[in-house]
């Protein structure tokens, strides 16, 4: 590198892969069916315009840049046109509503927002007066936007054409302005999820970022000959990790799809040879294979089975290079030619060398079964305040119940009551412009404050067990961790989310929603009618069904030392999926136990209280925006527990 190290900033890395390797292409992106490139050299070029632009109409060092829109190169390139210019970009979640984004705009102090089309345009317009900062809109998508009038509402185009007079009129102002850039400047400000409050802005410099972008890159081996796929929100730290700071750093290739719905088909068109993802898209893609297999034929059905057992046995040795018989070796190879590697294409994961996971832990079952059929699956841990960077899974070294080790550059100790502390590369400067919160988190020793309780192994694994905050004790002084229980239940296809309540309680309960897609499957195979969602979740066969998924986690549980007093008394399954947009669940889709158990505190009272059904109505927001209610006699079930199913 032609700069030192303590101050690279994503700008540099900018110029170093445009002068390196120019032609190699740094976005692809799949418009009208064709995948379009964008190459180093060109995308120096487009950021150097955008970034002109931008200053020619006003923007300036230490201002902050609101980004809002799905994965598409040009969104990625206005991050580096802020940084160009000593600004902060700050990503919004894009399928947030309106309401939703005032916060953090005006926490920020968002004076120019760039967005993808018009349904973000129209939610700005929505709250513009409620943000008094805002000043400029730039839109990407011209689509729609054509009778728009109002005098603050540019194209991308339009600041770019600007930005290429700019350029012209003053030739040394780019490379001025980016010299000026340091490594301890801020580089982006990534909101949290507001679990439990309004979101705060996690602010980390560049070098936090970079930093910890070589490291991760270096542990596997990562080069600008890699290439991968970037759909997960841009607002989320795990994409700007891996999309960003992965890619400026390594110079490897980002294929941003046509659209959501073509996501699988855009990844096994690209193949990407690294991939991440969270839980819920991995037990997405297993729900798929499940159904499929459901209406294959029973030989297909009964071959598919004895591979997977197989594959269940050695496949993850195999994987891991560890010693399995020559036979074993032989009948895995041939199901690989004829299952498992069609297998691997049809998810879009024949290429991949490295694949993620992370954001919440991945049910053991779920985890095996993608290592088994040949997918180096790994798990990472980390939180938006530590770029998403604490531990890591080495190769041959993955235990399905751990996280990994400390990560390169990372130290991490527990706390007293078992918290896990972590200082490092990638560690938080701040949240941004709160000083106090921030002395909360991290404490004289530099060390973080992650809020999550843990356990390290004999071997330096980390092994996570809850949210802090959600480790309890049962009536009883035994220890009670829900998220680790509602792991276990979401690994059936048939459940989507799953809310364990038992803090303080005698016994445990759990609200379950179902997986509408799997199981209105599931009850046309089997002709069972029903009229939609609420229908459905009512049927006395799906209660049949996942009761005996309960039954499974309760087998399970008693065979765990920590948690075999844990098991499930009773269930009842939710008339209505839990949804961000009621507030059930965060943007990252993480559960908000006590909104939840206040929201619905008829039905966790008639748990405990022994009814066998309880009526509610509960207000709901729908795709258009309009209110309603939606009403329904939920019924309630006994689980059966390992005493029980072993008498």
């Amino acid at each position: 590198m032609t700069n030192a190290v303590n101050n690279l900033t994503f700008p540099r890395l900018l110029l170093e892969h445009a002068k390196t390797i120019p032609k190699r292409p740094a976005y692809r992106e799949k418009y009208l069916g064709i995948w379009q490139e964008t190459s180093w050299e060109s995308n120096l070029e487009q950021i150097k315009q955008l970034t002109c632009g931008l200053a020619s109409a006003g923007f300036k060092r230490c201002m902050n840049l609101a980004i809002i829109g799905d994965n598409r190169p040009q969104l990625y390139q206005a991050m580096v046109a802020a940084q160009c210019l000593g600004g902060v970009p700050v990503p919004l979640y894009q399928d947030a509503v309106a309401i939703e984004m005032i916060h953090v705009l005006n926490d920020a102090s968002i004076a120019f927002a760039i967005v993808e089309n018009q349904e973000q345009v129209d939610k700005l317009l929505e709250i513009k007066d409620q943000v008094p900062t805002l000043k400029m809109i730039i839109y990407e998508d011209p689509k729609g936007l054509k009778d728009y009038i109002q005098n603050f509402l540019h194209s991308f185009k339009q600041i770019q054409s600007a930005g290429n007079v700019y350029s012209q009129e003053h030739p040394e102002f780019f490379v001025t302005e980016l010299e000026q850039g340091k490594s301890t400047d801020l580089s982006v400000i990534l909101y949290t999820s507001g679990t439990t409050g309004k979101p705060k802005g996690v602010a980390h410099t560049h070098q936090n970022f970079i930093r910890t972008g070589q490291n991760s890159s270096r542990f596997d081996r990562l080069s600008y000959k890699d290439n991968i796929l970037a759909y997960l929100p841009m607002a989320w730290v795990g994409d700007h990790l891996f999309s960003f700071a992965q890619a400026m750093v390594t110079g490897l290739t980002v294929n941003c799809p046509e659209s959501k719905e073509t996501v699988m088909a855009d990844m096994r068109e690209i193949g990407p040879s690294y991939y991440f993802a969270p839980p819920r898209i991995f037990e997405s893609l297993l729900t798929q294979v499940t159904i499929r297999m459901e209406d294959a034929g029973l030989f297909k059905r009964k071959l598919f089975e004895h591979a997977m057992a197989l594959a269940k046995r050695v496949g993850s040795n195999i994987l891991d290079g560890h010693s399995t018989s020559l036979l074993d070796r032989l009948r895995y190879g041939f199901f690989n030619l004829t299952i498992y590697a069609p297998l691997r294409n049809a998810l879009g994961m024949s290429k991949i060398r490295v694949a993620y996971t992370a954001g919440e832990a991945i049910g053991p079952d779920l985890f095996r079964f993608y290592r088994s059929i040949g997918v180096n699956l790994k798990q990472f841990y980390g939180q938006t305040e530590t770029c998403a960077y604490v531990c890591l899974q080495p190769d041959g070294q993955v235990k399905y119940d751990s996280v990994g080790i400390a990560a390169p550059g990372i130290e991490i100790k527990l706390a007293a009551s078992g918290e896990v502390l972590v200082k490092g590369v990638s560690v938080m400067d701040s949240y941004y412009l709160k000083p106090d919160a921030t002395a909360e988190s991290i404490d004289s020793e530099g060390y973080f404050h992650t809020g999550d309780a843990g356990i390290i192994d004999k071997d330096g694994h980390l092994r996570i067990i809850d949210r802090a905050k959600d480790v309890g004790k049962m009536a009883s002084g035994k220890l009670f961790a829900p998220k680790y229980i509602e792991n276990k239940l979401k690994f059936f296809p048939f459940i989507k989310e799953a809310v364990v309540f038992g803090d303080g309680k005698d016994s445990i309960m759990t609200f379950i929603n179902i997986d509408f897609e799997a199981i209105a499957n599931w009850a046309e195979r089997r002709h069972i009618a029903f009229a939609g969602y609420v229908d459905l979740a009512s049927k006395a066969e799906v209660y049949k069904m996942i009761g005996e998924c309960i039954d499974k986690v309760n087998i399970d549980l008693a065979d765990d030392p920590m948690l075999s007093h844990a098991q499930i008394a009773r269930f009842l399954i939710l008339h209505k999926e839990l949804d961000p947009d009621d507030d059930e669940l965060t943007r990252t889709r993480k559960v908000r136990r006590g909104y939840i158990a206040e929201k619905y505190a008829p039905l966790l009272n008639a748990l405990y209280s022994g009814k066998n059904e309880q009526f509610i109505e509960t207000k709901v927001k729908f795709e258009d925006g309009r209110d309603g209610n939606i009403s329904a006699t939920v019924q309630i079930q006994d689980a059966s527990t390992v005493k029980e199913l072993l008498t």
